[in-house]
């Protein structure tokens, strides 16, 4: 019974009011990039539209077919992601991956609303969902950079 008290508890009030008012979930008409990323285990996928301007993102879009977990990573990001930079992404998403798989401590701002998420630490088949909203925007940040230099 404790297992299913545990499940209860990690779906908190806050993690499913996050999943259910995800921002940009248009996705954009002219993105610079856009990446589909797919977590296997569980088919959960995050798709990432991005405009980046002067190094820093300047428009974002989502489509989320995820778990509560993954769409609420997915709302944390969609709210920070505005005006960041690659490095920032990338940090975030590091420290992220580390929050879940090693007791790292929760990203830093203005990812650091990903807090709500340290319960799913016990859960590593719901890891890969919760990375993929920055996974996905990691990845067209790089795409959208390699193609400007081109």
């Amino acid at each position: 019974m404790s297992g299913e008290n545990d499940l209860i508890k990690l779906y908190s009030g806050r993690i499913l009011a996050l999943a259910a008012d995800i921002p940009h979930l248009d996705r954009l008409s002219d993105p610079d990039a856009t990446v589909k990323k797919r977590a296997p285990l569980c088919g959960s996928t995050v798709t990432v539209d991005v405009k980046v301007q002067d190094g820093r993102i300047s428009g974002f879009g989502q489509d989320v077919k995820a778990c509560a977990l993954g769409q609420a990573s997915a709302s944390i990001v969609g709210s920070a992601v505005i005006g960041t930079t690659r490095a920032q992404v990338e940090t975030a998403r590091d420290q992220l991956a580390a929050m879940l798989k090693k007791d790292g401590p929760a990203p830093d701002a203005p990812f650091d609303g990903l807090e709500v998420l340290m319960p799913a630490r016990e859960y590593k088949n719901r890891h890969a969902s919760i990375l993929l909203a920055l996974d996905a925007t990691t990845e067209a940040l790089e795409q959208a950079e390699q193609a400007n230099c081109a």
